[in-house]
């Protein structure tokens, strides 16, 4: 079993997968940064930690297995299980690599030390950006090099100057005072007429809304009202929080979770003749999956998801 592919695919759709009996792998989303001694730009990305802490079953990595491989979920559970001991065994001797995920080894107090893989971006958003180095721009050396190239003006004596004064000159500063002052009266029309417009337009609007606000509706053949038929969501993912003998029993736990804010219920009788109460119920695996390891979190680590099919 390809269990580090499994961990690998989890790790891009949530901020921590546990390993039963291991320890669990938690993402913490880090913004681009920049090297400034290497010129180097770091894209957005996932930073990934271990804790060996985090050992109990939220079933996400198992119910993930089942369904890939179409297994039952306690097989699934199995087969982690045989692949954590494979795991134990060699951290005795040797540092075990979980591709594209990292290096797990013990120290010398038989703890996990845990090295990430920089190889992978489990950010979504930052997909197709890599890192890229950019050279520094050398300021002073370019502004020397302007600064030769600047081109050099003769002088030239002002009797001189206005002795060689070409005649088209003249004709072309006559030219611009013409241009100017027929600039401006175009200007001057234009803006007479844009105001004339726009005090025509707000008469015409005033006039519309008056029509509007004295005007009365009347719909002689109103059309006949339409039915639609919405299919019902199928919730086949309940949190369960007990099975009860006694159904006042089971009420009475509905009671306690919905004043603790749970959209609780109660399922049914299940095939042992006990009644079964759920803290909610949804249509979307994985929504239901977050929400048991919170429940296992805050209220009750004996939480555990039923999957009822049609």
């Amino acid at each position: 079993m390809k269990l580090a592919t499994y961990i690998s695919d989890l790790l891009y759709r949530y901020d921590c997968v546990i390993i039963p009996n291991f320890g669990g792998f938690i993402t913490n989303e880090i913004s681009a940064k920049v090297n400034h001694f290497t010129h180097t730009f770091y894209p957005p990305k996932k930073q990934i930690t271990f804790n060996s802490h985090l050992k109990n079953n939220d079933g996400l990595l198992a119910n993930y297995i089942a369904s890939v491989e179409k297994i039952p979920f306690n097989d699934a559970v199995s087969k982690i299980d045989k692949q954590i001991s494979i795991w134990t065994q060699s951290l005795e001797k040797e540092s075990i690599e979980i591709q594209n995920v990292g290096v797990i080894s013990l120290n010398k107090d038989a703890k996990l030390i845990f090295e990430p893989s920089t190889t992978v971006n489990y950010l979504t958003n930052s997909f197709g950006l890599n890192s890229f180095n950019s050279p520094a721009i050398k300021r002073l050396e370019y502004k020397a090099k302007a600064k030769n190239l600047e081109p050099v003006v003769p002088i030239v004596s002002e009797e001189k100057r206005r002795r060689k004064t070409p005649v088209f000159l003249k004709y072309a500063a006559t030219a611009a005072v013409l241009f100017a002052v027929g600039s401006f009266g175009w200007n001057t029309y234009n803006n007479n007429q844009y105001q004339q417009q726009l005090l025509a337009e707000q008469e015409q609007q005033a006039s519309v809304e008056k029509k509007i606000q004295e005007a009365t509706f009347v719909i002689q053949n109103p059309l006949p009202a339409i039915t639609l038929n919405v299919a019902k969501e199928v919730q086949n993912y309940h949190i369960i929080a007990g099975a009860f003998r006694e159904p006042a029993n089971a009420q009475k736990k509905v009671n306690q979770l919905i004043k603790k804010g749970f959209d609780a219920q109660i399922l049914g009788v299940n095939k042992w003749n006990l009644t079964q109460v759920s803290y909610a119920s949804y249509a979307d695996k994985f929504e239901a999956l977050k929400s048991l390891r919170k429940i296992k979190r805050t209220d009750s680590s004996d939480a555990w998801l039923l999957v009822k099919e049609f």
